[in-house]
This record gives C-alpha cells, structure tokens and sequence, in this order.
C-alpha cells in the first residue's frame, strides 16, 4: 500500500491492474477453506478423512470441491494408491509454496488483529465498570 504521506496517488490504470491482481488472487485462494485446507496438508495431514477431522466444521460435499479447486489451480495434486483399499492422498505441489510469505503475513496480522481485538473489548469493559 501506498504512504499515506504520499503526495501522487496512482493513476487509474495502476488501481485497476492492483484490483485485478487482489481479485486475481482472492479467487484462487479466497474464502474460508482454500488456506486452512492448504496450511493442514502442510501440516502433515494428507488424507481426506484426516482433513476433515483437522479442518473444524468442513462438510465433506464441501472440502471436496474446495481440494478441486485447489487442484486446478496448481496448489495440491491428488495420489491415488490403488490397491485394497484404494488410498487418496492429497500433496502440496512446488506452486503452493510461493504463498509462503502470504501465509506468514496473514498469520501475523491475524495474531496483531486478534490482540487489538481483545485490548479493545477489555478497554470496553473497564470504561463500563466505571
């Protein structure tokens, strides 16, 4: 983002190539699933069921197509072991892990946002005793 001392703002061709950039990556990684889904198979949890189990919430109809679109979208590769029984396995692929800096971004605005949060209910709550 831009200084908000910044005297030039930007010209109407560089807004809208950052808006289709931001929406660029919103639908390839946006939503509430797409980053849990991908963070738990970096985690070491590589089967559907375990998946489901580690990802609080998910319906399977749902984490199903949500490993599809991941998949289309260059993050994960499907395995599948035949055998008895047939094993399915999901991986990161190479392209995934150039959301690296993404993650740990969010992550640590997450923490910062979750602490102001709180400092501010707290705040709240003292203001109300008095």
């Amino acid at each position: 983002m831009r200084s908000r001392t910044s005297k030039q703002p930007p010209s109407p061709q560089q807004c809208q190539a950052k808006l289709s950039a931001i929406a660029d990556a919103l639908y390839a990684i946006g939503g509430k699933w797409k980053l849990r889904i991908i963070i738990a198979i970096e985690e070491g949890h590589s089967r559907f069921n375990e998946l489901q189990r580690t990802i609080q919430g998910i319906s399977a109809r749902v984490l199903s197509n949500e490993l599809k679109e991941l998949e289309l979208n260059g993050f994960v590769r499907r395995n599948v072991h035949t055998g008895t029984p047939v094993v399915i396995e999901y991986e990161l692929t190479e392209y995934s892990d150039t959301l690296e800096d993404v993650l740990t971004s969010l992550s640590d605005w997450g923490a910062m946002h979750r602490e102001k949060v709180r400092k501010g209910m707290r705040e709240a709550k003292k203001v109300k005793k008095l």
